[in-house]
């Protein structure tokens, strides 16, 4: 049975689990990171040797990174209406996929940990403000992609990009900032909110 390693409170392990439900697939999920085994142990890095999670485990095969994790559970388990493989499609896919994992996740990162984690290392309230301008920017690229298809981030369809994309979408509205109007984002929100996937890994009351 699959194995998925790292704990749930973790935006990327969410990612997976709420893939697996997706997909049907059946999943064994181990808790590893802060507060329960250590990543930065011989036995966990020989497994992912950056000491992240969450690391998969399929048989004798092992992955790391969240968004390859993703896309490969939909190759392997007939996901093709999350990962559609005409070449267009799927590059549109990949586009948001890619967006999400660097530019939105670099932006809110120092934010999101001064408002939500209080990280010592996040005590800056210029750097906070910095970060969060920059997510609020973001978060209006997204606005209008969504306002644009009037559905979903790749298209009219749900997907992967989603999966990603809807667990940042939550972590914006958790995190106790000031959020600019983006209507199409809110609708977005909601209208994911109808998958009961994601009420149990995506809006859960977790950031």
């Amino acid at each position: 049975m699959l194995e998925v390693l790292g704990k749930r409170s973790s935006i990327n392990v969410r990612k997976v689990l709420w893939t697996c439900a997706e997909l049907d697939l059946p999943f064994v999920q181990e808790d590893w990171g802060s507060g329960f085994r250590s990543t930065d142990s011989d036995a966990f890095r020989a497994l992912n040797p950056n000491a992240l999670v969450p690391v998969i485990r399929d048989g004798d095969f092992v992955l790391w990174e969240s968004n390859s994790i993703v896309r490969y559970l939909a190759n392997r388990y007939g996901g093709d209406a999350l990962y559609p493989r005409e070449a267009r499609a799927r590059a549109r896919t990949d586009q948001w996929l890619d967006w999400q994992a660097s530019d939105l996740n670099g932006a809110w990162r120092y934010a999101f940990m001064h408002h939500v984690r209080r990280s010592p290392a996040h005590r800056d309230p210029a750097s906070a403000e910095a970060s969060l301008r920059a997510w609020s920017a973001l978060m209006a690229v997204l606005d209008a992609r969504l306002a644009d298809t009037g559905a979903f981030v790749a298209g009219p369809d749900f997907g992967l990009a989603d999966v990603a994309l809807g667990l940042s979408v939550n972590r914006w509205f958790e995190t106790p900032v000031a959020h600019p109007p983006l209507p199409a984002v809110r609708a977005y929100y909601e209208r994911l909110s109808e998958r009961p996937a994601f009420r149990v890994h995506g809006r859960n009351g977790l950031p």
